[in-house]
């Protein structure tokens, strides 16, 4: 990472279809259909679990200025229009240890269903054994990469 930058969060249950448990019309989950047309594009998934662990930061939100890999048109499926996604490299702090992920950005313009917060970052990284809703954790960011927003203030 070039700059770090620091963000406290907290796990929060997400729509669930990235790992398949949420009811979607993807039994498999989203992430392990998408894993091979990453692959195809040289980012390689395989060291993370096929799910992603929801993070909000509110009262924070953020924006993806600059990520490491960005991939257009990926066709995963044949029930929607292709998607534009980004990746920026992270890491989760979480009970005294540190684990290597990614940031999944599937970019709101293109994707038709499952609107996620800018308060939420999806992040991928191999199960973290004990974690669960309403834990806090910390994150490393790139800021070359990611941009964290101060929330407005209250009148």
């Amino acid at each position: 990472m070039n700059s770090k930058l620091i963000v406290d969060g907290r796990v929060v249950r997400g729509h669930q279809v990235a790992s398949g448990l949420g009811g979607s019309p993807y039994p498999s989950g989203t992430i392990e259909m998408q894993r091979p047309h990453f692959l195809a594009r040289g980012l390689d998934l395989s060291p993370y679990h096929s799910a992603t662990l929801n993070v909000s930061i509110a009262p924070h939100s953020f924006t993806m200025v600059k990520p490491r890999y960005t991939f257009r048109d990926v066709c995963w499926t044949e029930l929607i229009p292709p998607e534009d996604f980004s990746f920026s490299p992270c890491e989760l702090h979480f009970a005294d240890s540190r684990y290597s992920g990614l940031v999944y950005y599937p970019h709101p313009e293109t994707k038709p269903m499952h609107f996620q917060s800018p308060m939420i970052l999806e992040i991928l990284v191999p199960i973290v054994d004990g974690i669960g809703y309403g834990d806090e954790v910390t994150l490393e960011l790139d800021s070359a990469e990611i941009i964290i927003d101060q929330p407005e203030p209250a009148d």
